[in-house]
């Protein structure tokens, strides 16, 4: 039942990330080309394009970081799994851990900066976004993490549970 969920959950985790980082991507790719055209050839400059490239570029990181745990490709140091191997499970699930404080904190944290933002109504610059909806990406972030998170654990837990099994 809980793989079930866990892989039902992954699918539809993995469909918002590859669509909206698609999607959002694509926008900002267009947007900078057309204002590379208009500036080179036609001597005229888009000045939303740039910030809008800038806050895509934003979005991307944080969904990718998503993703990074999702894949397991998040930055660590391994010299000491690979010296002393007896060390790969509780380094795996003190970094787990870690991980699941840091994503409470972004949750947390980043809806403070939420409601900041909204109780100041400031705006970007150009595009006069709210930026309450741009820092939306930080709460969000947090919860994708922290199921992306449980899902990592709960992969390991039963390979290890099925490693000592077949042992």
């Amino acid at each position: 039942m809980t793989g079930k969920m866990l892989s039902a959950l992954d699918k539809a985790l993995s469909f918002f990330e590859d669509w909206t980082l698609f999607i959002s991507v694509m926008v900002a790719l267009v947007a900078l080309f057309f204002n590379v055209v208009l500036r080179y050839g036609f001597n005229y400059t888009l000045a939303w394009s740039e910030e809008l490239v800038r806050e895509v570029i934003i979005y991307t990181t944080f969904i990718g970081c998503c993703s990074a745990v999702k894949n397991r490709s998040m930055i660590k140091i391994d010299a000491s799994v690979q010296l002393i191997p007896k060390l790969k499970t509780p380094l795996t699930y003190f970094s787990n851990l870690v991980m699941l404080v840091f994503s409470v904190m972004m949750m947390v944290y980043g809806w403070q900066m939420v409601a900041l933002q909204a109780r100041t109504f400031q705006k970007t610059v150009i595009l006069q976004i709210p930026l309450a909806y741009l820092y939306v990406i930080l709460p969000l972030t947090g919860v994708l993490m922290f199921m992306r998170t449980v899902q990592v654990m709960y992969q390991d837990f039963t390979q290890s549970k099925a490693d000592a099994e077949n042992a």
